[in-house]
């Protein structure tokens, strides 16, 4: 609890008070954000948005890693593999929205990466993951991720091992891309708004650390087992360590969201929300919460499946629109709401679909006593 307690406060404490100082430097820099449609008369407030500073996301990142480290060091508990797994996906998705971030900055428009480079950027991140997740057992023989499909622990007849190896690691590398790419661009298309993704992620990396603890707490392996029922114990691989982590982003944004709330005085950048979505799979996967994670993530999944929707009906009815613009919150910025209150209502959607998430795992979990 020392460690938690301690990441949490270093990583709030590291973005609430240092964020003016990254300020001044992204604005020397000339990091300022640039706008599709700065002169839309459907959204005038976006154009006026055109110059504040961008790529916020470094902020909350690198407090993340400095108040897991010193959490680690106060509570004498060395970094794990599965810790640092999620810091790789946290850091390898931010550096390919890094890389989008820079190129609009650089060349003051809106088309940074294309697509399929993002996509590729993300698998190339995704792989070593993937594969040092199945290496490195623990005394137990316990390995950091999962090789299937899982929801509130691993299904049996969802594991890729039941198929030939090589076509087993083919499908075990494609479930997890798909959840990579799904997470981090879903989360990136949720950073339409100012503190509409950073609220989402603080619901969401706070129910997953809610339950990295819950699962430390009730593990097949380790301390305490004499008063863990074995018919619903969890065999997750350092599930303390990871809701440590968790608990770090948790109040990384907390601590950033001062900044980012409306009226934002800097914006993640897709450095920012692709980051975010990259500790949101690496939760789901690591704790063995996959399908789970899509319901304790479905703030995130609004944005995305307003985009589809929207495709969908414009090809069915050759023309028409369900919405006036997608994603969803843009719909209703159209439809005359204010910013803010846009923002809180899906701040109270994610963190309702959020505890649902967490109260099913405990509902499954009392059925098995």
């Amino acid at each position: 609890m020392r460690s938690l307690l301690t990441a949490a406060a270093i990583s709030f404490a590291f973005t609430l008070l240092l964020t003016p100082v990254f300020l001044r430097a992204f604005r020397r820099w000339g990091w300022a954000q640039v706008i599709r449609t700065p002169d839309d008369p459907r959204n005038p407030s976006h154009g006026a948005k055109r110059g504040t500073p961008t790529m916020g996301g470094v902020i909350f990142i690198s407090g993340t890693i400095l108040g897991y480290l010193v959490g680690c060091y106060a509570g004498n508990n060395p970094p794990t593999a599965s810790a640092l797994l999620v810091i790789w996906l946290m850091v390898g998705f931010g550096v390919v929205g890094f890389i989008d971030d820079w190129l609009k900055v650089r060349k003051q428009h809106f088309g940074g990466l294309g697509s399929w480079q993002k996509i590729v950027g993300q698998i190339l991140v995704i792989i070593p993951f993937a594969i040092i997740a199945q290496n490195f057992p623990d005394d137990w023989g316990q390995k950091p991720g999962g090789f299937g499909i899982s929801f509130f622990r691993e299904i049996p007849w969802l594991s890729f091992a039941i198929v030939a190896p090589v076509l087993g690691w083919l499908l075990y590398l494609a479930w997890l891309a798909l959840l990579g790419v799904g997470f981090s661009n879903a989360t990136n298309i949720t950073d339409g708004l100012d503190g509409l993704a950073a609220g989402v992620g603080i619901f969401v990396m706070g129910a997953y650390s809610l339950i990295a603890y819950w699962q430390f707490n009730q593990a097949c392996t380790g301390e305490g087992l004499a008063t863990v029922d074995q018919a619903a114990c969890y065999t997750v691989r350092d599930p303390l360590d990871l809701a440590i982590l968790a608990a770090a982003v948790v109040a990384g944004l907390v601590g950033y969201l001062w900044w980012n709330a409306p009226k934002a005085q800097v914006f993640m950048g897709d450095v920012g929300s692709m980051a975010i979505g990259g500790a949101v799979m690496g939760m789901a996967v690591l704790t063995h919460t996959e399908l789970l994670g899509i319901l304790i993530a479905g703030g995130f999944m609004i944005g995305p499946g307003s985009v589809v929707l929207q495709r969908l009906y414009f090809k069915a009815t050759k023309g028409k629109r369900l919405f006036l613009m997608s994603p969803l919150h843009h719909h209703f910025e159209l439809r005359g709401w204010a910013e803010v209150t846009i923002v809180v209502r899906f701040w109270i959607i994610a963190g309702i679909l959020a505890v649902m998430g967490v109260g099913l795992m405990y509902v499954e979990w009392l059925s098995l006593l």
